[in-house]
C-alpha cells in the first residue's frame, strides 16, 4: 500500500484532509512537533522511515501583517522549508503536493486570473510564498503547486470564525468591501487534492483553486451572518479605512478552468459550501 505524508496535519487544512480521507490507511498526518518542515535531519529520517510515494505540504507561515516584520521566519518556513521538501522528494522520487496562495499576485487586475499571469507578490508573505514555488519548480519536476484563497474551515483559524465570534461580542462591525476574491472551503480542497493524488495522468505542474462566485469581504460577511442565522449591523468600508501592515490584493479571483478541464472537477459555489461549514460550527444566535 503507498503512503502520503502529510505536513502541517493539524493545521486548517491538514484537519480537513484527515476528515476527507476517514479511513484511508495511506496518510500519514505529522504535526510540526513531529515534523518540522525546517529541519532536514528530521525529515530525511521520516522519509527513510516511511519511504512515501506523495508528500502534501499544507504546513506555511499565514501571518501576513507579521510577515512584514518578521521576514526571516516567513522566508524559512515559506521558501526554504518548501526547497527541503523538493530536495527530498527528488532524493526519495517522492511526488510534492504543496499549497500556496493568491498572494503571489499583485491583485490589480482586472480579470480572473490564470496560472500563466505574470506573478507580482505587493508584501513579505506573498514573495515568500512565490520563492517556494520557485524553489520547487527548479528542484523538482514530479509537483503539483496549488494556490488558493480565502481558506477556512470549521477547523483552525479563519475569517467565518473570527466573524461568528465577533458577531456574538458586537452590534456593529464594519468590513471591507473593496477586495473582491473567492471564498475557498477547505474540505473541498482536500477533496481535490485526494482525487489529483488518485487520477491517472500525471499532468504535473501549477494550478488554480478556490470555490465558485466572486465576493468581497463584505459579501462573505454578510454572507456567514445571513446563512448562520446571526444579527448584527454591518456595513461596508473602503481598504483605506482598515489599513494594515501589509497591501492585501484588490481583486484575486482565481481562474479555475485548468484544474477542472485537468482532472474532470466540478467546484462548489462558495455559498454552497459555507452553508455546509456552518451547520458543522456551533453559532450562538442569541
Amino acid at each position: 500500500m503507498s503512503k502520503i505524508l502529510v505536513f502541517g496535519g493539524k493545521g486548517q487544512l491538514g484537519q480537513s484532509l484527515q476528515a476527507v480521507a476517514e479511513d484511508d490507511k495511506r496518510l500519514i498526518f505529522l504535526s510540526s512537533t513531529v515534523a518540522d518542515i525546517c529541519n532536514t535531519e528530521q525529515l530525511t529520517a521520516l522519509f527513510t522511515s516511511y519511504q512515501p510515494d506523495v508528500a502534501i505540504n499544507c504546513a506555511a507561515y499565514t501571518a501576513v501583517d507579521k510577515a512584514e516584520h518578521e521576514i526571516e521566519k516567513a522566508q524559512l518556513l515559506n521558501a526554504q522549508a518548501p526547497a527541503i521538501l523538493a530536495k527530498l522528494c527528488k532524493q526519495y522520487n517522492v511526488e510534492l503536493i504543496h499549497i500556496s496562495t493568491d498572494f503571489v499576485f499583485a491583485g490589480d487586475k482586472t480579470g480572473w486570473l490564470t496560472e500563466m499571469d505574470a506573478t507580482e507578490p505587493t508584501g513579505v508573505y506573498g514573495q515568500s510564498k512565490l520563492d517556494g514555488e520557485r524553489a520547487i519548480q527548479r528542484i523538482w519536476d514530479k509537483h503539483f503547486i496549488i494556490r488558493t484563497s480565502w481558506l477556512y474551515a470549521e477547523y483552525g483559524n479563519n475569517f467565518v470564525k473570527t466573524m461568528i465570534r465577533l458577531a456574538n461580542e458586537k452590534e456593529q462591525l464594519n468590513v471591507v468591501a473593496d477586495q473582491v476574491g473567492s471564498p475557498t472551503y477547505a474540505v473541498d480542497l482536500a477533496k481535490v487534492i485526494l482525487k489529483i493524488i488518485d487520477f491517472p495522468d500525471r499532468a504535473y505542474g501549477v494550478y488554480h483553486y478556490s470555490n465558485e462566485g466572486v465576493a468581497s469581504w463584505y459579501d462573505f460577511a454578510h454572507s456567514i451572518f445571513e446563512l448562520g442565522n446571526q444579527l448584527i449591523a454591518l456595513s461596508p468600508i473602503p481598504t483605506a479605512a482598515f489599513p494594515t501592515a501589509a497591501k492585501r490584493p484588490a481583486y484575486s479571483v482565481l481562474d479555475k478552468s485548468k484544474i477542472k478541464e485537468q482532472f474532470n472537477i466540478q467546484i462548489p459555489h462558495w455559498r454552497d459550501s459555507l452553508k455546509v461549514c456552518l451547520k458543522k460550527m456551533p453559532i450562538s444566535r442569541e
